[in-house]
């Protein structure tokens, strides 16, 4: 830029000196110097104006160079600093390794001077037990000599006195040992439990082997049973429900032990009396319009079920299985309801233990899915549920949690043993199931019998309902250390001996009175 400037000016000192020689050759000589003089300034200015515009470049490339230069010197003493960081980082590793190097060498050196102790050691106890074994040789037949015993009774009779004492002292360490755990396991229990029962109230629906449809009139019965009986016959052989009608006035029993069946013909027999036309085959068509209804019924109310819970992604199949439970019960508690008050049990305890809420209830939700097969499939229900879960793709956890629920397989989880205890508690739960007279009076006696079969025992008191039983031994003949094995071996016979819900609690209580009389 710099030397077009000077360039410039020069052309333009050149273009004055020609415009001079021609004002002079046009003008005259005084005209002629007047424009030297002119030029002569012109040039001069410029020449001027050129030195003062190196003269700044120069200033300028010094300054850029300058910057420059002190930029990398900047760069360089970073680099210098950065380079002297890594240095001091290397010489620390290499002395750390050293120092490691050393310590492992030294630790080796140890390890082989204490091979060496061990060795002779060794040495040492071998020649120790083989004098040792003389030594008791020695005695064996001194003792021997003087209590005219021989090694094995000796042995026999020390065996007995051990295991009399170690049977003593386990009985004392299993008490204290229970106590404790009791007391932090009841605590922690209790709480769960309680939690869960507070926070979960469900209604109950009782349902029967029989199902009674009311009539307008007794002539209706006439109309159902048809001629020679060939209505009563058609429903009987469109539901494989059995009709009776008997003396009971405007009423009609439906007997069969399929629950689904039965409400089919309950639904169908309804319909037909209120349409009025009873022949064969109008009920053979509502008797298929009516099974459809209930098995949307049914896919409905096990998708309620699930929905209920929050439960997603349960097989379109295994959604109708657990509908079917709509219509069973089990000691007259529905199904479903025991069912789905499982899964709000088992989330519910799963929230304060701090598992995972979701999966529990999905476990409790399907636990008894196995009671939705009909009689024809053998096997205990846990069984079949867990084969039909993992048949239609639920997790190893749920089909392990079904299958677990009833002991039919050791639970080896803590998800298995939430569905045994929510299972438990909505079973065991007051009001929730009933029972006949006669099957809870043997249930007492047999409690009663088991606990009275022990040695030791004066009196047993089944109570509340069945689920506790008070053991009164004998203090001279059973040790409080003796009473707490006594219960458990207790405990342990009624759970092979007896079937029932929930759990059973074994109380022995002994007391030692000290009576006397005073006379005069």
């Amino acid at each position: 830029m710099n030397i077009s400037i000077v360039l410039i000016a020069v052309l333009s000192a050149f273009a004055g000196c020609a415009a001079a020689l021609f004002i002079k050759g046009s003008i005259g000589s005084k005209k002629l110097r007047e424009a030297e003089d002119e030029a002569n300034r012109i040039v001069e200015s410029a020449k001027n104006e050129a030195d003062g515009r190196i003269k700044e470049a120069g200033i300028e490339a010094k300054d850029i160079l300058f910057k420059m230069k002190s930029e990398f010197e900047a760069e360089a003493k970073e680099t210098r600093a950065e380079l002297k960081k890594q240095e001091r980082r290397l010489i620390q590793k290499e002395e750390h390794i050293d120092r490691k190097a050393d310590a492992f060498e030294q630790r080796e050196k140890e390890l082989s001077e204490k091979e060496g102790q061990l060795t002779e050691r060794q040495k040492n106890l071998a020649e120790n037990e083989e004098r040792y074994k003389i030594l008791i040789e020695e005695q064996k037949a001194q003792l021997e000599r003087i209590s005219t015993l021989t090694a094995e009774q000796a042995k026999e009779l020390l065996i007995r006195a051990m295991e009399n004492e170690a049977r003593y002292e386990g009985a004392k360490l299993i008490k204290r040992i229970e106590n404790e755990a009791k007391e932090e396991a009841d605590k922690k229990a209790k709480k769960i439990m309680a939690t869960a029962i507070q926070r979960y109230a469900g209604d109950f629906v009782a349902e029967r082997t029989v199902s009674v449809v009311q009539l307008p009139g007794d002539e209706m019965k006439g109309r159902i049973i048809g001629r020679e009986g060939r209505n009563i016959r058609a429903i009987e052989a469109a539901t494989g429900i059995d009709l009776i009608i008997d003396d009971t006035p405007e009423a009609v029993i439906l007997s069969g032990f399929n629950p689904v069946r039965r409400e089919i013909a309950r639904l169908s027999l309804i319909k037909l009396i209120s349409d009025g036309r009873i022949h064969p085959a109008r009920i053979e068509d509502v008797v298929k319009k009516v099974g459809q209804e209930v098995d949307t019924a049914i896919k409905e109310a096990g998708e309620q079920a699930a929905f209920d819970l929050g439960v997603h992604g349960i097989h379109a199949e295994l959604i109708k299985y657990l509908g079917r439970l709509k219509y069973r019960t089990s000691y007259a508690q529905n199904v479903l309801q025991h069912s789905v008050e499982v899964g709000v049990l088992c989330g519910i305890m799963a929230a304060e233990l701090g598992l995972k809420e979701k999966v529990a209830r999905r476990m409790g939700l399907l636990h008894d899915i196995g009671k939705a097969i009909d009689h024809e499939v053998e096997g205990p229900h846990a069984v079949i549920g867990s084969k039909l879960a993992k048949k239609f793709g639920e997790s190893a956890g749920v089909v392990h949690a079904i299958a677990a629920h009833h002991e039919d397989i050791p639970p080896s989880s803590v998800y298995a043993l939430l569905v045994q205890a929510a299972d438990g508690l909505s079973g065991a739960r007051p009001g929730a199931r009933k029972e006949l007279l006669e099957n809870y009076i043997k249930r007492i006696e047999d409690l009663e019998g088991i606990a009275n079969g022990f040695k030791g025992v004066a009196n047993t008191y089944a109570i509340q309902a069945g689920r506790e039983i008070r053991v009164i031994v004998e203090s001279e003949k059973v040790s409080d250390e003796e009473s707490v094995l006594l219960s458990r071996d207790i405990a342990r016979k009624i759970e092979e001996s007896l079937t029932f819900p929930g759990q059973i609690k074994v109380t022995v209580i002994r007391e030692t009175r000290a009576v006397e009389y005073a006379n005069k």
